[in-house]
């Protein structure tokens, strides 16, 4: 018998010759034989040996739905779809069900996540696997409610859990935070001598993949889905609509073709050559996830799963044993991927799982004596960003996307399985499921297997790092670069990344700190960095306090608001919409009316049909003319330019694509986004700046507020639009990319007598929060409506014009918002980043969904949608009759809730004379802590914040 401590080396060297070298060459390719024969950690599986080789079910001859995939999430997503009325629907399995990874999963649960959406998600699982099958069916789907505990070996993991415990009080997930001696006393196996601490959540569980997906099954069958095992899929038949639109049309087998307008992939795995049927690209990539299984524990029954996060490792209750098991840096691609790999599983290689082992025995030192019953060792899916694949694929209408899973296929399959089955029904899913739709990857990535690879890898290998505010990727940088980046370099950029890039995050004082090639952090014989600074200078950022430049971004807001700054959005996305039917779109996509007269920009939202903000984004109606591109688009007719975070030009994209083909209005949709630079000035001697730079008249009289002009810039060609993000006087220049470079150095070269600087988006960050501006996918999310967001001013119900989502809006108005946003102050000095619990008269009420430190004012600000807890309207009474509190890390802090912006609630410095804003200015620099008395800080307002768009 092997021991898991000091034999299983020798056991190593005896199942397994030493690896050569070029197997651990940077190319990082292996190939292993699957081993068939296996022993999983569970009673029973699916796997019947002898049956039937052709359909277990006669193939229908059309469906409204055809699910590919017979493991978590194809049985939880044909589950939810029948649960929701849609009863013709096929499951297709091409083995028996859970055949591919879901067979082998450990099955965890742990309901405690950092993020609001997910947390619900994973609530919706347990739900489903602990009571709502058990009551359909009768049958037991095998849900072990033993607990889960988070180990915590330092502080800042410590700080992660209490972040983790405040959010879930929202929720009403119970936790609690354990010292090393009460974490004894729970688990006395458990070596604490190294702890700082632990989580420790009694409900979170086990599942059985078995008896969950049969249950599943059995549910849907009853409901009239039909449930197809031994029925592999063979192609895809794609049809070209009257408008050029790629569409499904059906699914063959070799037994047959279903007709149907929608597929559903939920191939795990095998989803990449699913797609490539249908021509839909799925960045995933498969590698080797391993665990194994002990013998029997004296004293381990019914203790709670842990996960040793900063060990890397996971030890799962098995009845008497324990299964262990975590993420390596140097996990094992499977590049040549089996259609006949079924109930199959892979040689453990020692060399990669052994240091799991050396974190088991740390934890708990019984498992140096305790032998190995089993290994298992089983392909699983990873992504870019270690989130899902969810939503319609953007190449083919009616081919959505449930696969990528990242070995929490059955711990999220039940949450995911519904918003997929609402999605198909109702046109987008119930909750706010960005962080999971392919349409978050830009789509010049999602075929670049260079990215797909280092970044599955990346994320593969920190899945258990401590989630910090303010984390950046190191993995496939430098995807997309704008004109200014050498020099911004050059400056001391210290860069973000958002869909492929590299944007000004902030300015490091002590020179370049350039971005460089991905390392795999040393893996695979790669020559891992020395004296990397942009990695150092990320590493000083991995705090939950405030971090080491706190002071450079300070500097860089409040030279902002006292002088003159200017802000490289270069990755903006910029589009042109035009057409005969340009007009009818406008009105329809855009909540406010944008049809004013051409030089005029509005800041607006697009909306989905449920009313919720898909985009804000400014709109700019063009002059109309002769072409000249990149400025200019062709144009027979109305024309507007739309400029968009761009974060999210990806998800605009295609929001606007599909509404445009779903209404067959007749326009062109134009990126242009690779063809121009934009950087941005504000301050209050923005104008002194650019009158020395522009041949254009900037008073308020000749270049008001909301208004654009394609205008001369050093000579150049430019298109300026008088806007602000941060509540300053201010100006955008929109400029092609060859001119970019001699436009920025003539703006600096007139603002050098005025104290110009370059400033980043963690400026922007602080700047635009203190001013009351709403970032999507933050304050404003497809879950939210305008109103509830205080965006009542973008929307145009005081005319007859339609738009998507109005009569949701209206409805809305008329019933009272039982959800609104607020912002709260504190007086403590303390940092805050969002996930924070909001409390009113000491009961939750929601969570800050974003928080920073504003410089001007001082203080720390935070933004958070509140809701009545006896179910009524959130008046602004109620908010004004109440007491708030935050919870930071388990310390609760006294909160202002304001009604009105934090800064500049009337919009002065933004809009007035130059004479009113260098008052403004004198006075604020003077007296700033009178001011602050005299400012009514923000929240829940119409005053129109204007010129703002999101997507941070």
């Amino acid at each position: 018998m092997a021991f898991l401590g000091r034999a299983a080396r020798r056991l190593a060297a005896a199942v397994r010759p030493p690896s050569s070298a070029s197997a651990r060459i940077v190319a990082r390719s292996y190939s292993s034989e699957h081993t068939k024969e296996k022993n999983v950690p569970y009673e029973k599986t699916l796997k019947q040996d002898g049956g039937s080789s052709g359909p277990t079910k006669p193939l229908p001859r059309a469906a409204d739905v055809v699910v590919i995939g017979g493991g978590s999430l194809g049985c939880q997503t044909v589950y939810h779809l029948a649960k929701m009325g849609l009863t013709n629907v096929v499951l297709l399995e091409r083995d028996r069900l859970t055949a591919g990874t879901t067979w082998h999963t450990a099955g965890l649960l742990w309901q405690l996540r950092p993020s609001d959406v997910e947390v619900e998600l994973l609530a919706h699982t347990r739900n489903v696997v602990s009571k709502d099958l058990e009551e359909e069916t009768g049958l037991h789907t095998g849900w072990i409610q033993n607990g889960g505990l988070f180990i915590a070996s330092n502080k800042q993991r410590l700080d992660e859990y209490k972040r983790l415990m405040s959010l879930g009080k929202v929720y009403g997930i119970e936790s609690h935070v354990l010292s090393p001696a009460e974490t004894k006393d729970l688990y006395p196996l458990m070596n604490v001598d190294d702890l700082y601490g632990t989580l420790y959540v009694p409900k979170d569980g086990t599942m059985d993949p078995a008896g969950t997906c049969t249950t599943l099954s059995r549910a849907a069958s009853a409901r009239g889905a039909k449930v197809i095992e031994n029925c592999p899929v063979t192609g895809v038949q794609v049809r070209t609509d009257d408008l050029g639109v790629k569409r499904v049309k059906a699914v063959e087998t070799p037994h047959g073709t279903i007709e149907t307008p929608c597929v559903v992939n939920c191939a795990g795995v095998w989803a990449p050559k699913l797609g490539q049927m249908a021509g839909v690209r799925v960045p995933l990539v498969a590698m080797h996830h391993a665990y194994v299984v002990t013998e029997r524990i004296e004293g381990i029954q019914n203790m709670p799963n842990v996960r040793d996060h900063d060990a890397s490792v996971y030890l799962r209750l098995q009845g008497d044993a324990l299964s262990v098991g975590g993420y390596e840096q140097n996990p094992i691609f499977w590049d040549e991927v089996s259609d006949k790999f079924a109930f199959s599983l892979f040689d453990l290689d020692w060399d990669v799982f052994m240091q799991h082992i050396e974190g088991a025995v740390n934890r708990v030192p019984v498992l140096e004596q305790t032998g190995i019953k089993s290994t298992v060792c089983g392909p699983e899916s990873f992504t870019a960003d270690h989130k899902p694949l969810m939503g319609e694929a953007p190449e083919v209408r009616g081919f959505f996307l449930g696969c990528g899973f990242n070995s929490a296929g059955m711990m999220l399959g039940g949450g995911c399985g519904r918003e997929l089955a609402h999605w198909i029904i109702h046109g987008r899913p119930e909750k706010d499921m960005y962080g999971y739709d392919i349409r978050r990857f830009h789509n010049s990535l999602t075929d670049n297997q260079r990215w797909i690879r280092e970044r599955s890898h990346e994320s593969y290998a920190k899945n258990y790092s401590v989630v910090f505010p303010f984390d950046e990727p190191l993995a496939s940088r430098n995807m997309r670069r704008d004109p200014f980046h050498q020099v911004l370099t050059d400056q001391g950029c210290v860069f973000q990344e958002r869909h492929g890039w590299e944007r000004p995050g902030w300015f490091h004082k002590d020179g370049a700190a350039p971005v460089k090639d991905y390392d795999y952090y040393g893996a695979y014989e790669t020559k891992k960095h020395v004296n990397y600074k942009y990695n150092e200078l990320l590493g000083r950022e991995y705090t939950f306090d405030f971090p080491p430049h706190h002071d450079v971004i300070k500097s860089e807001c409040l030279s902002c608001r006292h002088g003159v700054a200017v802000f490289d959005m270069s990755y903006f996305g910029k589009f042109y919409l035009t057409g005969p039917d340009a007009r009818k779109a406008a009105d329809w996509l855009f909540t406010a009316d944008v049809n004013k007269k051409p030089g005029s920009t509005v800041y607006t939202c697009m909306l989905n049909k449920s009313g919720g903000a898909e985009a804000d984004l400014t709109v700019s109606r063009l002059e109309p003319g002769a072409a000249d591109l990149p400025l200019a688009p062709p144009s027979d007719g109305d024309a507007y330019y739309l400029a968009i975070g761009g974060g999210v030009a990806e998800h605009n994209w295609n929001h606007i694509r599909t509404v445009l083909q779903d209404q067959g209005f007749r326009c062109r949709l134009a990126d242009h986004s690779e063809d121009m630079g934009m950087i941005s000035i504000q301050g209050p001697k923005s104008r002194e700046v650019l009158q020395e730079v522009l041949d254009t008249d900037l008073s308020n009289e000749a270049f008001p507020f909301s208004t654009h002009k394609v205008v001369q810039a050093a000579g150049h060609q430019v298109r300026a639009m008088r806007l602000s993000f941060v509540g300053e006087l201010g100006w955008e220049l929109h400029i092609p990319k060859n001119s970019c470079l001699p436009v920025y150095r003539a703006v600096m070269a007139a603002g050098a007598k005025h104290g110009i600087i370059d400033s980043g988006y963690r400026a922007i960050d602080s700047l635009s929060i203190e001013k009351g501006y709403r970032h999507w996918h933050a304050d404003l999310r497809p879950d939210d409506t305008p109103l509830e967001a205080g965006l009542g001013f973008t929307c145009k119900l005081k005319s007859s014009i339609p738009f998507q989502g109005r009569d949701r809006l209206e409805k809305q108005k008329q019933d009272g918002l039982k959800r609104r946003i607020v912002c709260f102050t504190i007086d403590e000095k303390v940092p805050m980043f969002g996930l924070e619990a909001i409390f009113r008269n000491g009961v939750p009420v929601g969570h800050l969904r974003r928080a920073d430190y504003g410089f001007f004012i001082d203080k720390t600000i935070g933004y958070g949608y509140i809701r009545n807890p006896e179910g009524g309207v959130v008046s602004a009474e109620f908010i004004k009759s109440g007491e708030f509190s935050l919870e930071r890390m388990g310390v609760t802090y006294k909160a202002k809730a304001h009604l009105k912006t934090p800064f500049d609630p009337e919009n002065k410095r933004v809009k007035e004379s130059v004479k009113a804003v260098k008052t403004s200015l004198r006075n604020s620099s003077r007296h700033l802590e009178s001011f602050y008395r005299l400012t009514c800080l923000s929240g829940v307002s119409d005053t129109k914040p204007p010129g703002t768009r999101g997507g941070s």
